[in-house]
């Protein structure tokens, strides 16, 4: 990642932050539509669940210029995962759903170069939490 798709990033987090409940919302719908079976890995309850997405989002987003302090964080949230049976293919939806999530909430704002940047820096946490995940199968 580049050091403007991190201030990319920080910064359409800001606009973000303050709707962090309906962008929850928007994430979890969308997830639920495009990967039905993910909803059985959730609670029947989400307040919870949507509160820890916005908060490790945000400390993910917070602690892009200095990615060595969140790696074990990123790496203990993937191990975790499997536990909760998560698939490799559960994933590339949750990507695509926090993507059109940003669309969503970001409006005009979420350019090609925003939305690139988003994709980028999901890939790299995603894999992390990947190879962390398998590291413990």
């Amino acid at each position: 990642m580049t050091p403007d798709q991190i201030n990319l990033v920080q910064t359409s987090f800001k606009s973000v932050a303050p709707i962090a409940e309906t962008a929850a919302d928007i994430f979890y719908a969308r997830l639920f539509e495009i990967a039905p079976e993910t909803r059985a890995l959730f609670p029947e309850v989400m307040t919870d669940q949507k509160k820890k997405l916005m908060q490790m989002l945000a400390v993910a987003v917070n602690g892009l210029t200095n990615l060595d302090a969140i790696v074990p964080a990123v790496q203990e949230l993937g191990a975790r995962h499997q536990d909760y049976k998560v698939e490799d293919a559960h994933y590339d939806s949750v990507g695509a759903a926090l993507l059109y999530t940003l669309e969503k909430g970001l409006g005009e704002a979420f350019t090609p170069e925003v939305e690139a940047a988003w994709a980028e820096t999901y890939g790299t946490l995603a894999s992390v939490m990947k190879d962390a995940q398998k590291a413990v199968a």
